[in-house]
């Protein structure tokens, strides 16, 4: 069995992943250097690669396990072969992330971006009143691995937090309330802070959309770490130029990466990241990375069921 692996683990990890693969052929190779040659007989693909088209390489695929929570682009009907399988990396995120969230909720609420600016212009100036984190009302729309996390960490704070999910289920532990969408659109004037986590795909875009925006308190802000598609960029900008809601921290955006010359850079109240929440920005995500690959793998060259296992008409773990 031939194992390609694509993320830049350190070499304690690819020994952690060594032993895992047994005396199976281990490749590794950064997404850059993959070749049609070098797929052409891989059985197990661990990691992304430059563009999902490139699974076209590899005919005689088994497993695809991905290092990215998200998986648009490889559901695509007819891209993997008959009878593979798909994987994500749904629980090696949502520290990293969930931490960003809260950096970013803090800054707006005291201000803290205007007062680096006036740092920046060696002003000494008062910028007004700030605002409260404690008893606020925390909506989670994605209650995956970020969205919990997020919702546990701001529940220990002392919010009141409401979860959204696709499917309604137990009431996990990290949220006072647990709702479906088909309730977001009352839940939405009620919240101080609007998190969304969620994957790219045509159930998520536009989530939040023009009409929603309009429906949120002049104290809400929207945190976006999810995938830029699913907030209307265009209603949300217009939001922050009337002042119609107090700021948005957005580590994706639409389009992406966003052009030097959109208004959405200026906006009132934004604070823009380019996409670095996750990724290998904090060095335990990719060891945890790491622990769900051998896991899997070690899982795989047993015949036991996976972990993570993404449904392909979902894009979602099953």
């Amino acid at each position: 069995m031939k194992i390609v692996v694509t993320p830049p683990f350190t070499e304690e990890q690819k020994n952690k992943i060594k032993k895992a693969a047994g005396p199976e052929e281990l490749v590794f190779k950064r997404k850059s250097e993959i070749t049609p040659e070098l797929l052409s007989d891989a059985d197990v693909i661990l990691g992304n690669l430059d563009s999902p088209s490139q699974i076209g390489w590899a005919p005689r695929l088994k497993w695809l396990q991905l290092n990215n929570a998200g998986t648009e682009g490889y559901c695509e009907p007819g891209l993997l072969p008959e009878g593979a399988v798909l994987t994500n990396a749904t629980g090696a995120y949502g520290l990293a992330i969930s931490e960003h969230m809260i950096a970013c909720l803090f800054m707006l609420r005291k201000k803290l971006n205007l007062y680096y600016a006036d740092q920046e212009r060696r002003e000494w100036k008062r910028e007004g009143h700030v605002g409260v984190i404690q008893g606020t009302t925390v909506l989670v729309i994605g209650l995956g691995d970020i969205g919990s996390t997020f919702a546990g960490k701001m529940k220990a704070l002392g919010c009141h937090t409401i979860g959204i999910k696709r499917r309604v289920g137990a009431k996990p532990p990290q949220v006072d309330r647990l709702c479906g969408m088909d309730e977001l659109d009352s839940l939405l004037p009620q919240a101080d802070v609007v998190a969304l986590s969620l994957p790219g795909n045509a159930s998520t875009y536009h989530v939040l959309n023009r009409e929603r925006i309009a429906l949120l308190s002049p104290n809400a802000i929207v945190l976006n770490v999810g995938r830029g598609t699913a907030i209307d960029t265009d209603a949300l900008c217009e939001a922050l130029y009337a002042g119609r809601i107090a700021g948005a921290a957005l580590d994706v955006t639409d389009p992406e990466p966003l052009p030097p010359e959109h208004p959405l850079w200026s906006a009132p109240g934004a604070l823009i990241t380019p996409h670095i929440s996750g990724g290998y920005s904090l060095p335990e995500t990719l060891s945890q990375i790491c622990d769900i690959f051998a896991e899997n793998l070690e899982r795989f060259r047993k015949g036991e069921a996976l972990r993570n296992v993404v449904d392909l008409g979902t894009g979602y773990c099953r």
